[in-house]
């Protein structure tokens, strides 16, 4: 069946439904054509559940991408009340849900004859409870259906159009919860976006009662590649999906902020994706066979690959404190021996390396693009970056793809004599394994620019002449006083000494405060302005679901104008900023407004006058919570983060909560005495720590802050 016609047939058996609703919400009985309405009513849900049921295989199931939301409302007999709220997405940065259970649910609707209510991309109230007395199943059961269907309107509206290759994610206007779905051209070129309930139809922009639509901010994202020094669109190879290789660390230690860094950026662009609609392929792999490993374990008396492996495992789990998510695949050198050999034979017979004794070499002049992603010139190239220049080499640049086993090495056969592979060629050989030879973005810090990713891009053309990245990115360096952070130069902070203090979010929002290709420089000092500010956050949010959880039933639909504003302004500032080549520090401003709106409404004389003010906090506080998860710092629970921060900030202070308590105790009585000057002296005491007093009517409480020492560091440092 076409989906036009389909459309026609559930807007037709809708209105049928809506119409029948309003009579029955007002007790009565009404007939047409001399059959009962009820009949009719009963035989139109199970034309609807056929319907929608198409309307699903039709226009869903040829999108990688779902394109609706569905609450699914039905009683069965006894009135029981059963509900089911669902966006149906394939892929998308919602949560997923696999369609049979849909169709299973709706086959038993049609089985059980139950009575149903659908509807697309609309938040609802929450269902109505049972009468606490009724009379008799039938009765019990005509007050539910009454009850259910006052609760929801019955009508509603479909629309198709044909969209841009761009995606648009929910938009909020002041009449109702409007969503703009995630959508992507594949395939076919239309597919349908559900708009309000609202019997207003859009003319020239604006609805009939005169109202204006939000404007759609453009989502489509530029990236900087650093082949081209320019922001580029981004189009990937294959529409809808993205293939995504980031060079993974060389596990011998415990990874340090400088590789934190690199991980929260690439994982901040894996979730901004996923939030757009691509299906992403991310790669990132382990490096658990080099020179450094081998040199370390040697150290340790530990063998190579269990001493890596180790490391590896302890990589994850800073990953883990970070929520950085899990990566498509990580494969390890180790386990991809085949692949580097068969690329090396690949490169060798294509005539660009070269064997000397059991070593096989790259030669560099024979490929004259040699250079290209770094814009360096051949007489420019540092000889020996990673080991001891080889005075076998044709020219001091040539670097190894293959080396000869040496004593107490691990070693694997070839067919240039047992070895081990060079460090360039790895990430060639497992990026070409997981994703071919040509796919999206490659990414890694900085230093990789030179030598590694020029030369991977030497090797893997020379093996394939059709290889080809389409986006180089790379993230700028951590420093410590404006020196590069790095395990060489023994000027670094492991990830664990600083999550030892500090939260891990409080280290991520730190590290996505500057954005990603900019230096950042490691401080006490930011890190305690990143705590202190994701303090606030969650303590906002925290309070809100205080607030929400007291009224979670009987919220109406609409919000504010000014509500609607300020969501909108967020979310349009959070698109074009994060599409703007991921600026976070533009995102992270931005959450001012609707956190300042949030308290305002739930702490100021003012704002708890406001009309529908606990919708508004509903609204601000659902925006909000949907970007702190694309930026990857949603808590599990707001109240465990605060009570995380509040113990590193008394363990930094190196104070105990009940020596606080005391202190305030101790203030709370020299205020009684009117002592000012020793209450003010405490308060400052504790300031000096990182500890905050707030009075409020209902006493004194306390919050980490920022030190005071550091504070005026700060001030005079801007």
């Amino acid at each position: 069946m076409h989906v036009r016609k389909i459309i026609r047939e559930i807007r037709k058996v809708g209105r049928y439904l809506g119409n029948y609703g309003k009579f029955y919400s007002e007790g009565k009985t009404p007939f047409a054509n001399g059959v009962p309405v009820r009949e009719n009513w009963i035989k139109s849900h199970f034309q609807m559940a056929f319907y929608i049921k198409k309307l699903f295989f039709v226009c869903l199931t040829p999108f990688q991408y779902g394109v609706c939301s569905l609450r699914l409302s039905w009683f069965a007999q006894g009135g029981r009340h059963l509900e089911l709220a669902t966006r149906i997405l394939k892929g998308g940065r919602h949560l997923e849900m696999a369609f049979y259970p849909i169709f299973s649910i709706m086959d038993a609707i049609c089985k059980w004859r139950l009575a149903f209510t659908v509807e697309f991309a609309i938040t609802r109230k929450a269902a109505p409870e049972k009468p606490e007395s009724p009379n008799s199943n039938s009765n019990q059961k005509k007050s539910t259906m009454g009850t259910l269907l006052k609760c929801y309107r019955p009508l509603f509206s479909i629309r198709f159009s044909s969209f841009p290759n761009s995606l648009h994610s929910p938009q909020l206007s002041s009449h109702s919860f409007k969503f703009n779905h995630p959508r992507r051209r594949i395939l076919i070129r239309r597919c349908f976006a559900s708009l309000s309930p609202s019997s207003h139809p859009l003319i020239n922009g604006k609805t009939s009662d005169g109202n204006l639509q939000p404007e759609i901010p453009s989502s489509d994202l530029w990236l900087h590649n650093t082949m081209s020094k320019k922001k580029e669109l981004f189009k990937p190879k294959v529409e809808g999906r993205v293939g995504m290789y980031v060079c993974g660390v060389t596990a011998y230690d415990l990874s340090h902020i400088g590789h934190a860094r690199v991980y929260v950026t690439f994982d901040v662009l894996y979730r901004y994706l996923k939030h757009l609609g691509y299906e992403v392929c991310y790669v990132r792999n382990f490096t658990d066979v080099d020179d450094k490993i081998i040199a370390r374990a040697n150290e340790l008396g530990e063998d190579p690959i269990n001493l890596s492996r180790r490391y590896c495992d302890e990589f994850n789990q800073d990953m883990v404190h970070l929520q950085c998510l899990p990566p498509s695949a990580e494969p390890r050198v180790s386990d991809h021996m085949p692949q580097i050999i068969d690329m090396i034979k690949q490169i060798v017979d294509n005539g660009y390396a070269y064997r000397v004794e059991g070593d096989v070499f790259f030669a560099v002049e024979k490929f004259p693009e040699y250079g290209q992603l770094s814009g360096r010139k051949l007489e420019d190239n540092r000889a020996g970056e990673r080991v001891a220049v080889d005075s076998r080499k044709r020219n001091p640049a040539d670097f190894a793809l293959w080396k000869s086993a040496k004593e107490g090495e691990p070693f694997w056969e070839s067919p240039w004599g047992p070895g081990r592979p060079g460090w360039h060629i790895e990430c060639s050989a497992m990026s070409a394994a997981y994703l071919g030879h040509t796919f999206d973005i490659h990414g890694g810090g900085m230093d990789l620019v030179f030598p590694h990713h020029e030369n991977e891009i030497a090797q893997s053309c020379a093996a394939c002449r059709q290889s080809n990245v389409s986006y180089w990115i790379h993230n700028g360096f951590v420093t410590i006083d404006s020196e590069k952070m790095s395990k060489s130069l023994g000027n670094f902070f492991t990830i664990r000494q600083v999550i030892d203090l500090y939260h891990p979010l409080a280290l991520r929002l730190f590290l996505i405060g500057t954005h990603y290709r900019s230096p950042i420089n490691y401080s006490d000092v930011l890190l305690e302005s990143a705590s202190e500010r994701l303090f606030y956050i969650y303590q906002t949010l925290h309070d809100c679901e205080d607030v929400l959880r007291q009224h979670d039933k009987g919220l109406q639909e609409s919000i504010p104008p000014e509500t609607s504003d300020i969501i909108n302004k967020f979310h349009n500032d959070f698109l074009a900023s994060m599409s703007d080549d991921l600026h976070t520090p533009v995102v992270l401003a931005a959450l001012s407004d609707p956190l300042k709106t949030i308290n305002d409404l739930l702490h100021t004389r003012k704002g708890k006058k406001q009309a529908l003010r606990i919708e508004s906090v509903s609204a601000l506080e659902r925006i909000i919570r949907n970007i702190l998860n694309v930026m990857g710092l949603m808590p599990t629970s707001y109240c465990e983060a605060l009570q995380q921060l509040r113990d590193m900030a008394l363990k930094r202070a190196k104070l105990t909560e009940g020596e606080i308590l005391r202190k305030i105790e101790e203030r709370n009585e020299a205020r009684k005495n009117k002592e000012y000057e020793k209450s003010d002296a405490i308060r400052k005491d504790l300031a000096v720590l990182g500890i905050a007093l707030m009075d409020s009517p209902t006493g004194t409480s306390w919050r980490p802050a920022i030190p005071l020492a550091l504070q005026e560091q700060q001030v005079a440092a801007t």
